[in-house]
């Protein structure tokens, strides 16, 4: 672990957390609650982090501290390891988790102008600790969605802001086509209402298609024990857990379809990220959607 000792970006778990910067700027904003999520903000080569009690979903207090730390200079497109340190508030490692969608920590990294997107699954080293390598393919401002299951509770989410330095690229302009093609497969989004309007429930519909000539797809096969996996930003100058959805799919749908059922909590643009599993190859179709 001598590869971890030098400058370090650490960050805490939950909601409702102010925090102070050691080293470099502060890039934080005012943190805001969501549902079983957890929220922090990142500020650069060392952060600190103040435990707080969280909210788990289901009526209970669960308190937990989770820190994410990344060497101090991380070089775009290259890989780069980083490590998750969970404890309860008194510091004491958290060192039992419970597996959902077969993984006991999922992580979901982003690119801030939700140009990038990544799914990872960190590897447990035991005694509360979690180990993964990530690659940030340019300069620019960076998000991690940590969802993590201490043993018994319901989802935890903690959000860690972090920079890569240099210049950035310029955004390209939101496109919202619903027809896609990724390699071999095509992939049309269709919502099952007419205006998605935020707050209310929205049906959204995935159907695969062999590219060469427009079928079906009879070949799809579970990934993480689902139909489909889906993740879901709304557009924000600094994305918090408030923005963050993780959708479930259902069981019974037609044959190259995967639907899943969500609500958009407030107007914006939302960007979507659906993966599938075609012959163990994951396929990742984003596309862009305009709640009103």
């Amino acid at each position: 672990m001598n590869r971890f000792l030098n400058a370090i970006a650490i960050t805490t778990t939950l909601i409702l957390v102010q925090s102070c910067s050691l080293l470099l700027k502060d890039e934080g904003k005012p943190i805001s609650a969501g549902t079983h999520q957890h929220e922090e903000h990142s500020m650069g080569e060392i952060n600190h982090r103040e435990p707080s009690i969280s909210s788990t979903g289901n009526g209970k207090k669960a308190f937990t501290l989770a820190k994410l730390k990344v060497p101090s200079i991380i070089t775009p497109n290259k890989s780069i390891p980083i490590l998750i340190d969970v404890q309860d508030s008194d510091g004491k490692k958290i060192a039992k988790f419970d597996t959902f969608q077969e993984n006991l920590m999922h992580l979901i990294l982003v690119s801030d102008n939700l140009q990038f997107f990544s799914h990872l699954h960190p590897t447990y080293k035991e005694n509360g600790q979690f180990e993964v390598a990530a690659r940030f393919p340019q300069a620019g401002n960076y998000t991690f969605f940590s969802d993590y299951k201490p043993a018994g509770q319901t989802e935890q989410v903690s959000v860690l802001k972090t920079q890569v330095p240099g210049n950035s690229i310029a955004t390209p302009g939101i496109n919202l086509n619903r027809s896609k093609t990724f390699n071999d497969i095509k992939v049309n989004l269709a919502v099952y209402e007419p205006t998605v309007k935020a707050g209310k429930e929205v049906t959204l519909m995935f159907k695969l298609q062999d590219a060469s000539n427009n079928q079906p797809l009879t070949d799809l096969q579970p990934y993480l024990r689902e139909k489909g996996h889906l993740v879901i930003l709304r557009q924000s100058t600094s994305l918090t857990a408030a923005d963050y959805i993780h959708a479930h799919a259902l069981k019974d749908t037609p044959a190259g379809q995967v639907h899943f059922i969500t609500s958009f909590p407030q107007a914006g643009k939302y960007k979507l990220w659906g993966q599938f599993n075609r012959n163990g190859k994951i396929v990742t179709a984003d596309f862009w959607v305009d709640a009103v």
